[in-house]
């Protein structure tokens, strides 16, 4: 045990291992393969080495800062961290745009950010979003994580065999006696142990410990850079990512604070602009690793330990972008997939087991799982707008259903 947490009722919670290990995959999840997402588009684009290393100083330190205040505030597991399909806007955009100018829209987006949540406008825009429309479109996100586990074991089948038979041995064991280690845990050992036997140089060597220097970058606001990435900026953060991460918390048990979040991703995203970071966001991988398992009373520990690591990944990003680039893709593929089978599984259901909304919630899973770009907004948005839009020529009775609810 390491603390203990309070329920609603008022009662003591244990903070078991669940938590404090569901913040940890969560961290490293969250510092592998999107830290790569992000370093592959500065190198596409040509931003130089210092200016990197202060955007994901900026990026992780800013998102690790609001998870622990929020999760220590309103006691929910809370992870906040920074848009990676924001980011792949960059690509196109700094073809005929300077940094700079990419810079005045994100301050232009945080102040939108601001706006919508201080408002209330992004809740009450999201509320006439069905929930099984945006469960279907986080189990289309999250179904390629379970598919990069079956792929691990055509590129690394021995990494994979040991990470995912750890697994579901332990979850059986689990389920068998009630009790036990979080079984990511021990997949993520097997995994560690599998890599230090097959490729020992893989763990040794690096830079030593070099801290992060933050580079102000002054902004330039266009408007060539307003119009083409500030509605696709916040599109992304409202409907996208915060809408993820809002539907798992609530398909949890929780009641996300969505107008104080939305308003501290425009904070996050004002101050961090100035340092090139991207949009702030409520991350819908985090979250649901967060939630994967473990007591909800106590889960908001994960959410701590979560946004602790992230800063101290921000202020040592040359040395911790080595180290996280240098594990094997298969092995954070594996790990990242196995962690989010709760949270898929759980979507699928929520998304489908209904008698209402289900050609809708089927059209934007096959939407969202197309991957489609449109106007530069990616596939998740068009899957809700393409299901909403079914559902209200096909769903009748539904759609007049949540109108009544909403009045």
């Amino acid at each position: 045990m390491s603390g203990s947490g309070t329920s609603p009722e008022g009662t003591t919670v244990p903070i078991g291992t669940h938590a404090l290990v569901n913040g940890a995959v969560a961290w490293l999840f969250a510092v592998t393969g999107p830290i790569a997402v992000l370093l592959s588009v500065a190198a596409t684009t040509g931003l130089e080495r210092d200016v990197v290393n202060s955007l994901v100083l900026a990026t992780h330190v800013i998102g690790g800062a609001l998870s622990v205040w929020f999760s220590l505030r309103v006691r929910q597991p809370l992870g906040l961290a920074w848009t990676i399909p924001g980011a792949a806007l960059l690509v196109p955009a700094l073809a005929h745009l300077a940094f700079a100018e990419a810079v005045g829209a994100f301050l232009a987006t945080g102040a939108l950010l601001v706006v919508l949540g201080t408002t209330g406008w992004a809740r009450r825009l999201m509320s006439f979003v069905p929930l099984p429309l945006v469960m279907a479109m986080v189990a289309a996100i999250f179904l390629p994580f379970a598919l990069d586990v079956v792929g691990a074991f055509g590129r690394t089948p021995l990494l994979a065999a040991a990470m995912t038979g750890t697994f579901l041995v332990a979850t059986a064991v689990v389920a068998a006696r009630g009790r036990g280690l979080p079984p990511v845990l021990l997949a993520l050992v097997a995994g560690l142990v599998t890599v230090g036997l097959t490729a020992p140089s893989l763990l040794r060597g690096g830079p030593g410990l070099v801290l992060a220097q933050p580079v102000l970058v002054r902004p330039v606001f266009s408007a060539r850079a307003m119009l083409e990435l500030v509605v696709p900026l916040t599109i992304t953060v409202v409907a996208i990512q915060n809408a993820q991460g809002f539907a798992i918390l609530r398909t949890a048990g929780y009641e996300p604070p969505e107008d104080r979040l939305t308003t501290a991703c425009g904070v996050g995203s004002l101050l961090g602009a100035p340092f090139g970071a991207v949009s702030t966001c409520v991350t819908g991988p985090v979250n649901g690793i967060l939630n994967a398992s473990g007591p909800p009373e106590s889960r908001w520990a994960g959410g701590v330990v979560f946004g602790t690591l992230l800063v101290v990944f921000g202020l040592a990003a040359p040395m911790a972008t080595d180290l996280a680039l240098r594990l094997p893709g298969t092995f954070i593929a594996v790990l990242g997939g196995l962690a989010l089978l709760p949270v898929l599984t759980a979507s699928f259901q929520q998304a489908f087991s209904g008698a209402r909304w289900r050609l809708g919630a089927f059209t934007t899973f096959v939407v969202t799982l197309s991957d489609v770009t449109l106007l530069r907004v990616g596939s998740a948005f068009w899957g809700l707008v393409f299901g909403l839009a079914v559902s209200w020529l096909t769903e009748r009775e539904d759609v007049r259903a949540l109108l009544a609810e909403r009045r």
